[in-house]
């Protein structure tokens, strides 16, 4: 290639996580609770089989021929996701949850987050993105 300057490139790890959780805001009162969580709010709680899809953006290293080593990702994923949620009860076993609803919203902010903390480069973190559900997605990048 002529070009000095290195080709940019998206690239992205799926992992999936099992969590608990119960949509119950503490800034709400148990009426209001019920009637916008609905079967959502119920005390015992619910679960999920989470997927979340991690996105880097950045420049291709020209030695390497990589972003960033999958396995590197990988690790990443598991520090930031993997091991403070999977398999927990979100609300109780993650501070983040204690003050705000465990939606999928404040969850990819969480993960988001996490990610930005373990990573050595966070400049390369371009998206989250979050299944709860095969049809329920919600996406962050940070904004």
């Amino acid at each position: 290639m002529g070009d000095s300057k290195a080709p940019k490139a998206y690239q992205t790890r799926r992992i999936t996580f099992s969590a608990c959780h119960r949509l119950h805001s503490p800034h709400l009162s148990d009426a209001e609770n019920a009637q916008i969580y609905g079967k959502c709010n119920h005390i015992n709680g619910h679960g999920h089989n989470y997927i979340v899809k991690v996105t880097l953006f950045g420049a291709i290293d020209p030695k390497t021929g990589m972003i960033l080593n999958m396995t590197e990702l990988k690790k990443y994923m598991e520090e930031a996701i993997m091991q403070p949620m999977d398999h927990k009860n979100l609300d109780k076993d993650v501070d983040f949850f204690k003050t705000r609803p465990s939606t999928t919203e404040n969850l990819t902010v969480f993960i988001w987050e996490r990610m930005k903390k373990v990573m050595e480069r966070p400049d390369l973190l371009y998206e989250v993105l979050v299944y709860e559900t095969e049809n329920n997605i919600v996406k962050y990048r940070g904004e």
